[in-house]
């Protein structure tokens, strides 16, 4: 039940999930367009003892002893890490350092092997080819003049890279749509939680509590709605009120005000299309609005309602029978008219007996 409640409020916030995807997808593919690409490459060397160098078989033993516990790998590595071989590269490549300080270098030593690997990042494909090179040459110099007994040679040289590392737009993109998606999630879920309980407070603020109809404030500001949105259209307004209850309304207990006052909403709500609205108009008076309804419709209307009331009307719960006597009256929207005047002249046609409706006067 629990997903269900968060897809369903997924599917009424589509929309926000689809921004926010393309939003994240913009911003992703902006982003790989202005940004500058970097290109990576890499060269390898092999470590090995020096057959020139080796006079006894024993002496091979022992070197290749000294490589098995990989002190002398990493000491290479290190040669190959060093800033100072690095940056005498640099000068003789008569490249200016400071272009260079977006340019990274490092040296891993290949798990289970006697191999080295120099990887070279930056912006020019070729610089970095070259760089990753020179520095390697440079590195096997000064290791051949400090061990002359261990051969370090180029195993793979750095090639030009290609395909630049990073922006990645395809990937860059996949994942920014991803995140989209979850933020948008996160987003659409958010607002609805917060809607829900703003729409349940609008609609509690606009209803009566007693008979769970509209209040007499939000029922007035629908009929400013309706003939502000279109003056042309025929508009009535009708009341009811029942007149025995003037009298108990403030002796009977609340909870049996409560049920009358509902079972006669469902009434008049039964006897209405689904285009009407009933409101509650003050205590013993409900107030009805029908749109699209001239003075002769609205008037046989209003009858029909007085006569369904007219029947008493039982308290399911307590077994109390009550008759309502109510009386109604109807008026109609004419062009100049305000809502107070609409509302205005159905109040002087309540009559306080029960009788035929009179005709609204102009």
């Amino acid at each position: 039940m629990e997903i269900k409640f968060y897809l369903k409020m997924l599917q009424r916030r589509w929309w926000v999930v689809l921004i926010t995807i393309l939003v994240a997808l913009n911003v992703a593919l902006i982003s790989a367009y202005f940004t500058k690409p970097i290109y990576k490459t890499s060269v390898r060397f092999s470590i090995s003892p020096s057959a020139t160098e080796m006079a006894t078989g024993q002496e091979t033993l022992d070197s290749l002893g000294t490589l098995d516990s990989r002190t002398i790998v990493q000491t290479f590595a290190e040669f190959l890490n060093s800033d100072r071989i690095y940056d005498e590269t640099v000068k003789s490549m008569n490249l200016d350092p400071a272009s260079l300080n977006d340019y990274t270098r490092t040296t891993v030593v290949l798990p289970d092997a006697n191999i080295l690997e120099l990887t070279m990042q930056g912006y020019d494909p070729k610089l970095v080819a070259l760089l990753a090179n020179n520095t390697g040459l440079n590195a096997i110099t000064h290791i051949k003049q400090l061990y002359k007994v261990y051969d370090i040679n180029v195993l793979d040289p750095a090639l030009v890279p290609t395909i630049p590392i990073s922006p990645k737009p395809l990937q860059d993109a996949g994942v920014a749509a991803l995140l989209g998606l979850v933020i948008g999630a996160a987003l659409a879920i958010s607002s609805e939680q917060i809607r829900l309980p703003l729409e349940s407070y609008r609609q509690r603020a606009s209803l009566d509590p007693v008979s769970m109809v509209l209040n007499h404030r939000y029922f007035v500001s629908r009929i400013d709605e309706l003939i502000a949105s279109n003056p042309s259209e025929a508009v009535s307004v009708g009341l009811v009120r029942l007149n025995n209850l003037r009298d108990l309304i403030d002796i009977m207990p609340q909870n049996v005000v409560q049920q009358l006052m509902r079972q006669v909403a469902a009434t008049l709500l039964k006897e209405l299309r689904g285009s009407d609205l009933v409101g509650r108009w003050n205590e013993t008076t409900f107030s009805l609005l029908l749109p699209s309804t001239n003075e002769t419709a609205a008037q046989r209307t209003m009858e029909r309602i007085r006569l369904a009331l007219d029947k008493p009307v039982t308290l399911e719960n307590y077994g109390e029978t009550i008759e309502l006597d109510p009386c109604v009256s109807v008026s109609s929207y004419h062009a100049g008219d305000t809502t107070a005047d609409v509302t205005e002249r159905a109040e002087a046609l309540l009559a306080p007996r029960r009788a035929p409706i009179e005709k609204t006067p102009r």
